[in-house]
């Protein structure tokens, strides 16, 4: 295993995170569908307006790092469900807020002490000094990759309802933006 020189998918950064999160969230994933009726996602939703307050839904896209349509959806299904209320706004009728809901934060308080403990029971193989130098390390990747993107705008956009690509064909290597210089 390199990651400075992968031979396969399992050398790769993103891969491994995946399967880190796959495998670490699965129960967190449970535990939501099971016993809260509510999507891994849309618990990212209810944490970030009970952290952060109302915000309007591309705001709240923005922080989960979600696309907006998928957190119009969410946030529907989460008023629907009476953990999300919209917040209209007296200026302009077309604009409206989410918020949290009692509800809402009812199930958060209930929720979030479990899923800190999962996330520990993770984290506890780790010593005091990696685990300083994992969120280190985590921190400036994900600057590395925040950077990357706002430097290296794609015109290509997926289209995941229609096989990933919005275009029929399929690009070729040579249309693969360089990484180097």
């Amino acid at each position: 295993m390199s990651f400075a020189e992968p031979a396969t998918v399992d050398d790769l950064l993103n891969y491994r995170l995946s399967r880190l999160l796959s495998s670490s969230g699965a129960l967190v994933t449970r535990i939501c569908e099971g016993r809260y009726g509510i999507t891994r996602r849309e618990w990212r939703l209810i944490c970030i307006l009970v952290d952060h307050g109302a915000m309007s839904p591309s705001q709240l896209a923005e922080r989960a790092h979600l696309e907006r349509p998928r957190v119009s959806r969410h946030v529907s299904d989460l008023v629907t469900k009476k953990l999300f209320a919209r917040i209209g706004d007296p200026d302009d009728r077309r604009r409206a807020r989410v918020d949290i809901t009692a509800r809402g934060r009812a199930l958060h308080t209930e929720f979030f002490p479990q899923s800190v403990q999962l996330n520990n029971l993770v984290l506890a193989t780790l010593t005091p000094r990696e685990l300083e130098a994992f969120d280190l390390a985590l921190t400036k990747l994900t600057g590395a990759a925040d950077d990357l993107i706002r430097s290296r705008p794609l015109v290509e956009k997926a289209d995941r309802r229609h096989g990933g690509r919005r275009r029929g064909s399929v690009g070729r290597m040579d249309d693969l933006p360089r990484l180097g210089g």
